[in-house]
């Protein structure tokens, strides 16, 4: 078992919490904060017993000076500054005199917020390929370290598993509840266990349906997913997207699985991948040429609903359609009307599909929304995941 937060005596410790402060930004607006909030019981907990508090994070991808401007973790700064209500130092730098200095002169209670750790990825990947050196450096500033950011703990980063490779590590209270809930529930779900898999790339996913296929009773699929299998067993998809590299592997599910594998009956689809363009509702075995499959239809929501209906666990990574798009939110939004009204416990796997939850108003209405996408679908798939392997035993 891995050390927590708890087992540390943090008085007057320099605390290095690793959280996962990677919201959507626009123009330094913070479109989504959840993230930023899922952080707090960690850092309070830290504050309570007197800690000094360092706090690094990502923010999106950094391979140019413009990603640089774009990924300024300062509005960051400024929000968790506003929830813990407490004054946050914001360094604008990831390694230097001013950080070391502001480190030096920390005091109990105190929380310094590190700039974006990814500008060290430009221009030589540095936080990303793990650099010794770079890790060595960031453990130099604490005396712990704890990991709350469930989100990138299946990559091995100098922010995650360097710094804990050089000094006393445990994790954090939001990777801990994403470990239970995760692991406790999906390893002895109550039946029937239902799954719904979603999202445009199905060869993200094949690991992840090859295992849940063989513990699930049923999975129901939808997205760029569904159009492969639906490919597979001969159905003409006319210009709708699939993963033509992956219909060996549709194949092999549906001739081993096939009674499992529900896919979808109708749908609404458009003639090119945007928003605003009329919307046409067909039959997946007649879809008019011309026009690309985006959504499912009111047939495909009741066929799914009857199998969450009777269903006692869920777990949900990917939506059904193009949610992002208004014309295609329907499918995903009536799943989740679906999922609330049901008995079961639902578990919704990160990515996608928890941003569309959240931005539909249902987060508080299951019973798990995970924070890490890759990291859930890792976990679940049974991978070791680098930055909890590299945390000390109790």
């Amino acid at each position: 078992m891995k050390k927590t937060i708890r087992d540390f005596d943090l008085y007057n410790k320099r605390v290095i919490i690793r959280c996962d402060l990677n919201v959507p930004l626009n123009n330094g607006v913070i479109l989504d904060d959840n993230r930023i909030k899922e952080s707090i019981k960690t850092i309070d907990y830290a504050l309570n017993k007197g800690a000094k508090i360092i706090i690094l994070s990502h923010l999106g991808r950094v391979k140019s000076e413009e990603d640089k401007i774009k990924n300024d973790l300062y509005p960051i700064s400024v929000r968790l500054a506003e929830l813990l209500k407490r004054d946050v130092t914001f360094i604008n730098e990831t390694r230097g005199a001013v950080l070391e200095e502001t480190v030096d002169n920390m005091r109990a209670g105190d929380v310094v917020l590190v700039q974006n750790t990814r500008y060290e990825d430009f221009p030589t990947a540095k936080e990303s390929k793990n650099d010794e050196e770079l890790g060595k450096y960031w453990a130099s500033l604490g005396d712990i370290f704890i990991n709350d950011a469930f989100g990138t703990v299946h990559r091995a980063h100098a922010s995650n598993v360097g710094i804990a490779s050089n000094i006393p590590s445990g994790i954090g209270f939001l990777v801990e509840k994403e470990l239970n809930m995760l692991g406790n529930t999906l390893t002895n779900p109550s039946r029937p266990y239902v799954v719904i898999m979603g999202g445009a790339k199905i060869s993200d996913k094949i690991k992840v349906i090859d295992k849940l296929v063989k513990k699930a009773d049923y999975i129901l699929l939808g997205g760029g997913i569904a159009n492969t299998f639906l490919k597979a067993k001969g159905v003409d998809l006319k210009e709708s997207i699939y993963d033509e590299d992956s219909l060996n592997f549709a194949n092999e599910m549906l001739e081993n699985y096939g009674d499992k594998i529900i896919l979808p009956v109708d749908g609404y689809g458009s003639s090119s991948y945007q928003d605003g363009l009329e919307v046409t509702y067909l039959d997946v075995s007649d879809i008019p040429r011309g026009i690309m499959v985006l959504d499912i239809g009111p047939k495909t929501v009741a066929l799914f609903s009857e199998y969450i209906k009777s269903s006692r666990t869920v777990f949900w990574n990917g939506p059904v359609g193009v949610s992002e798009f208004k014309n295609f939110e329907y499918g995903t939004k009536e799943i989740c009307k679906a999922l609330i009204k049901s008995d079961a416990k639902v578990i919704v796997g990160g990515g996608d599909s928890a941003a569309a939850a959240i931005r539909f108003g249902y987060k508080d209405l299951f019973s798990h929304v995970s924070t890490g996408g890759g990291a859930s679908l890792e976990f679940i798939e049974g991978k070791k995941l680098p930055g909890i392997e590299v945390i000390e035993e109790k």
